[in-house]
This record gives structure tokens, C-alpha cells and sequence, in this order.
């Protein structure tokens, strides 16, 4: 195992992370997290170089280009795929990782382009690099006055058409805030699992093992830090909590879960707002659904380790009317596809792959789900509308269109999780209640 560690080139790693990126539909936390499975031999500061780089690189990537192209005499653009995500991955180093030396930057990179075939470019690279290197603190921004969407958009690396939308969207609200808070290192938030232990015996176990644990407002939400690798925590094996953004969590907060409840979550994958809604309906039951055998295993994966025995799992369509459940959920949690435009921060690539078509069709994919899923609600029961994502065409105007097509009501103003300068993840929960006979009372 020594042997293969001292064969490990860390930058290359990163260079074929960055590569595989470029293909279509490739997803950072998924390629990343395959290359972590891969050499998870190496120890925690390695792991940590790499998962930095790559998630720097690729959320700053704007940036960076920018910074390139006042160097390079060839643009980004015209670059050859490889000498561009070196170029990325080099120039973040030299701005933001202070403890790796200049010369180190530049001569690994000279070496990388030769190793990997372009011999050719090594002067190209070396040149810009040194260039960039001596430069980096004159670079001349945008004019935040004159330009502040280009200024934004360079300065946090989001597409300027989002920036615009923002603006357009959250008047009132310092976008710039909200993208510092994108920008800040994530915080990993866990949700007790209270069927085997009470969050006080989390605490315990976790401070135990080691583990940095920190309060929320939630009681059996926690913050934590400190640990290596969550499959070495003998907690988490053990399925005595799961990872869970709070903002996810607060979904289903609000007194609207009761312990009887029957639940119906009809886009369930990976499964935490279905767990957290067994764990408050207890004495119920809850169906979790998703489309396809693979998002449905997920859900098993996590329920198996948490050993939840009150969760069902059912591949469905959610666009599909199941007439064995109409009029029959208390609750239904309709936390459904969207533009994630919420978790750029822990998804940096998410700002890439999101354009104004794709925001518009996926409203739609909600109005259509949310035109079936609303009869599987009892009269007087609530459907919980929740997206991941910061934008008034996938939030506010789907909730004021379903109102006024069906019999529900807002049971308060809908929630916006905006991050502002905070590590938490953007969301947007909406509660909703059924209106209508039951029992021969209106409710």
C-alpha cells in the first residue's frame, strides 16, 4: 500500500477528475467521489488537496478563466481541453492556496503537460503560468459600479445571466452576499437518528470519535467537523444519524407530521425527507417513491443502515395518477426536480449546466407532478411544495398558480432559505393545506 502511495501523483488526479468533467452530463460530487473511492489509501491531508482543488477549480472557474485570458495571448476558448483544465487548476492554486510555493505550481504543471502528451505546449503553459504568477494582484476586475452584473459574475463565478435573475428576482436582498455565502467552506449538518438514539447520545458518541459537534436551532439537527471519513465513524455505521442539510429538514417542521400520519413523499431520493418524516410519524407510515430502480436503491441504502421500518419504497412515476392513494396521505412531500440553483454550493457545477430553458421546462415538470400528486391529500391534510433552488418561476409563481388551480391554501408565507454569507444551502419550502368535507365538517 506504501508503494502505490508513493506512485500517486495528486495533480493528476485532479487533472483526470477535471477531465472526465468535461463530458456530458458528468457530475463533480460524483466523479469526485469516485476518485476519492479509489484512493481513499491515501491519508486525510492528500484526500484534502485533491477535494479542494477540484472543488475550487470547478467553482471558480469564471474566475479563473478571466484571470487566464489576461495572460494568454490564446483564449480559453481556443485551448486545447487538457491545457485549459490545467491552466484552471493551476491558476486556482496560485490565488487561493497560499501554502502550495509558485515554482511548484508552475514547474508540476510544465511537467503534467509533457506527461500527458503535449510536450509541445510545456513552454505555453510555463510562460503563462510565471506570467499570471508575477500578475495575479494587478489583475483588473470589472467595474462593480458601471458592470455590477459582470463584476459579480467574474468576482464569484456564476453565470451573469443568473446574476441578472437574482437582481431581477430577490430586490431588496445583497446578492452579493448570497454568493459570498456559495463561496464559504461547507458545513456538514447531520439529523439524529431518535429511533436508536436521543440526539444527547449522539453528541456523546460523535465527541467520542473524535468528532467537532456543534448545536443548531433544530435539537436533533447538528453541525459537524473534525472527522475523516464518515464510513470510519462507528456512529454513522451504526445508523445513528444521516446527513442532511437543515434547510432540507425544516421541510418538514412546522407541526404538519403527526405521529400516526400516513406520508407519501413522491420524489423520495436519497431519502432524507422521507426518513425525517418516519422518524415525527412513528406510529404511521410512509411511502417513498422515486422514478427509476436506481434512486429507489438509494433509498434503501440509507434505510437498511438506519434500520427505518416504517418507510415503503415503490418505483413511480410522479406524473403518474396512482388511484390506490387518492384522497388518502396526510401529508404529501413534493420535493421535486428542480434547477438546484440552492446548492451551488456544495454542487459547483450546477451554475454551468442550468440555462433559462431549462429553468422554464422544469417549472413546468413541477406544475405537471403537482397537478396529480395534489389528490393523493385527505381534506384537511397538507402537501409540502419544496425545491432546492433560488428563483421566483420555480418558488413563488408555481405556489400562487397551484393555489389558485386547486383547493389549497397556504398554512403561512413560504420559506426562502437564501444563504446569505452563510454555509447553509438555498431552499424553498412552501406548507399547504387541503381545503374541504371531511367527516362532514368543512376543514
Amino acid at each position: 500500500m506504501t508503494d502505490n502511495r508513493m506512485q500517486v501523483n495528486l495533480r493528476n488526479v485532479v487533472l483526470d477528475v477535471l477531465m472526465e468533467l468535461n463530458k456530458p452530463d458528468a457530475l463533480s460530487h460524483v466523479v469526485l467521489g469516485n476518485a476519492l473511492a479509489k484512493y481513499q489509501y491515501l491519508n486525510k491531508q492528500e484526500r484534502s488537496f485533491i477535494t479542494r482543488l477540484v472543488q475550487g477549480t470547478v467553482e471558480r472557474q469564471i474566475e479563473l478563466d478571466y484571470i487566464i485570458d489576461t495572460f494568454s495571448k490564446t483564449p480559453v476558448s481556443k485551448q486545447k481541453p487538457l491545457i485549459r483544465s490545467l491552466l484552471r487548476m493551476s491558476v486556482y492554486q496560485l490565488k487561493y492556496m497560499d501554502s502550495v510555493p509558485e515554482s511548484a505550481v508552475c514547474n508540476e504543471a510544465v511537467k503534467l503537460a509533457t506527461k500527458r502528451g503535449f510536450s509541445t505546449l510545456k513552454g505555453f503553459v510555463n510562460g503563462v503560468l510565471r506570467n499570471i504568477a508575477r500578475g495575479l494582484a494587478d489583475v483588473s476586475y470589472p467595474d462593480k459600479d458601471k458592470e455590477r452584473s459582470r463584476y459579480l459574475s467574474v468576482k464569484y463565478s456564476v453565470p451573469e445571466w443568473i446574476i441578472n435573475m437574482w437582481l431581477e428576482d430577490y430586490e431588496g436582498i445583497d446578492i452579493e452576499h448570497v454568493l459570498s455565502g456559495f463561496n464559504k467552506e461547507r458545513i456538514t449538518y447531520i439529523r439524529c437518528n431518535t429511533s436508536k438514539v436521543t440526539p444527547q447520545e449522539l453528541v456523546t458518541h460523535l465527541e467520542d470519535e473524535g468528532v467537532n459537534v456543534a448545536k443548531t436551532e433544530l435539537d436533533y439537527v447538528f453541525a459537524i467537523s473534525g472527522y475523516d471519513y464518515l464510513g470510519d465513524l462507528e456512529s454513522f455505521r451504526n445508523g445513528e444519524f444521516q446527513i442532511q442539510d437543515i434547510s432540507s429538514v425544516m421541510a418538514g417542521e412546522g407541526d404538519i407530521i403527526k405521529p400516526d400520519d400516513y406520508v407519501i413523499d413522491v420524489c423520495a431520493a436519497p431519502g432524507g425527507k422521507s426518513i425525517n418524516a418516519a422518524l415525527k410519524a412513528y406510529k404511521g407510515t410512509v411511502d417513498a417513491r422515486d422514478l427509476s430502480d436506481y434512486k429507489v436503491a438509494m433509498i434503501e441504502s440509507n434505510l437498511d443502515r438506519l434500520e427505518i421500518n416504517n418507510v415503503y419504497t415503490k418505483v413511480w412515476d410522479a406524473t403518474v395518477r396512482d388511484e390506490s392513494v387518492v384522497g388518502k396521505a396526510d401529508v404529501v412531500i413534493a420535493d421535486l426536480p428542480c434547477s438546484g440553483l440552492g446548492i451551488m454550493g456544495r454542487k459547483p457545477d450546477i451554475r454551468y449546466h442550468a440555462t433559462p430553458d431549462k429553468i422554464e421546462n422544469l417549472a413546468k415538470l413541477q406544475r405537471q407532478i403537482l397537478s396529480v400528486v395534489w389528490e393523493y391529500v385527505k381534506p384537511g391534510g397538507y402537501l409540502v411544495y419544496s425545491t432546492c433552488t433560488l428563483n421566483r418561476m420555480e418558488n413563488e409563481a408555481n405556489v400562487k398558480w397551484f393555489c389558485d388551480k386547486y383547493p389549497f391554501e397556504l398554512v403561512q408565507e413560504p420559506i426562502n432559505v437564501i444563504p446569505k454569507e452563510q454555509s447553509s444551502d438555498g431552499f424553498f419550502i412552501a406548507r399547504l393545506k387541503k381545503r374541504g368535507i371531511y367527516n362532514g365538517k368543512n376543514v
